[in-house]
């Protein structure tokens, strides 16, 4: 449980806008919750902690952030248990995750209990909006530098928010990548670790120009050699070749994932063999040659689990087996799915009641 004890002040909205969703056809990001969380970073200290109805803010022209980037985000879900009850899976980890990637921007350091219970009494005034799996309420904590000042240096006040979403699935069908070996989404040394609003601006045209190839996304590689797989898309990226769960390890440049950890911690479980280790980009396409790839998917809040169709690399797609006939990654969707709904025992210490 998360025990609220901040002061958060509320303003409800006048018009509540959950009529206008058809949760039957949700989409993702289309629709946003009546309300949000705010907090101030002012001297030294977070402060105007408060719940208001959900809509646009005002910034300066001059605002730090829009200049110099300093923003960071997070990503998780809020789901429906089978007894009704609103759950969050690991919310911890995006609240460690979350002052990781503000250590690395020079933002302030971002309270458990601000996070937390701006978190949980955000949920409980819009428990409403709440959809059953599988749909989700999608969470996005952010924080960013809210200094009036055109100067390259770290702000002094930041603004911290959550707002939420009703989703549905992120994808509608197994992806088509291409294995990327021109652009780089992150190099040693850099920000590749953090959740920060620039890494994910750079890797939208090489993105782009892979959908007009006709792939969904890309699988990102080093950006020294790019001889090794880093990530695909946004989502960490795993295989299974010869029976042995394989993914490359987190790193300064590969950003350590809930869903990541989730399914590494429920294949060791299960005694499956697992390898966090350097994948090369040649191993993967030798064993998709002779068919020892079994399986590919990327891991992330957004998507659970996203099956890989088909991976491009230098001109040639390789087709993996079909989804049917994949043996771990539908079995661990649906131990993810049956952890959140209380279906299945939550032996982890995964599951908070919101």
């Amino acid at each position: 449980m998360i025990d609220a004890a901040l002061d958060i002040s509320l303003t409800k909205t006048k018009q509540s806008r959950l009529a206008e969703v058809d949760f039957s056809n949700i989409g993702f990001g289309k629709h946003y919750s009546d309300h949000m969380f705010v907090a101030d970073y002012k001297g030294g200290e977070w402060t105007n902690l408060s719940i208001i109805p959900y809509g646009d803010i005002a910034l300066s022209p001059a605002n730090s952030a829009l200049h110099y980037g300093q923003s960071i985000f997070e990503g998780l879900k809020a789901y429906k248990n089978n007894a009704d009850e609103i759950v969050l899976f690991r919310p911890d980890r995006n609240w460690d995750r979350m002052n990781k990637s503000a250590e690395r921007m020079m933002m302030a350091q971002l309270p458990k209990e601000v996070f937390m219970d701006g978190l949980k009494q955000l949920l409980q005034l819009d428990a409403n909006w709440v959809p059953s799996l599988p749909n989700s309420l999608y969470v996005r904590p952010f924080m960013f530098a809210t200094d009036p000042y055109i100067g390259v240096k770290p702000s002094d006040t930041y603004r911290f928010m959550i707002f939420t979403t009703p989703v549905g699935s992120y994808y509608s069908e197994p992806v088509k990548v291409k294995i990327e070996k021109k652009f780089t989404r992150a190099s040693a040394g850099g920000t590749g670790f953090a959740k920060t609003a620039g890494n994910y601006a750079a890797a939208l045209y090489p993105a782009k120009l892979a959908q007009d190839q006709g792939y969904h996304q890309l699988i990102w590689t080093d950006g020294k050699t790019h001889e090794f797989i880093e990530e695909s898309g946004t989502m960490n990226v795993m295989f299974v070749i010869n029976d042995t769960l394989i993914t490359a390890p987190a790193s300064e440049t590969i950003l350590n994932g809930v869903t990541r950890d989730s399914v590494l911690t429920l294949a060791r479980d299960w005694g499956m063999k697992v390898e966090e280790r350097p994948v090369r980009v040649a191993e993967v396409v030798e064993a998709a040659k002779a068919g020892t790839l079994q399986e590919a998917f990327g891991a992330g809040t957004a998507a659970t689990i996203a099956h890989i169709a088909v991976i491009g690399h230098e001109g040639e797609d390789f087709t993996l087996p079909a989804i049917e006939d994949r043996k771990f990654s539908p079995k661990v969707l649906k131990a993810l799915d049956a952890i959140k709904t209380g279906e299945m025992e939550d032996k982890f210490g995964w599951i908070y009641k919101a």
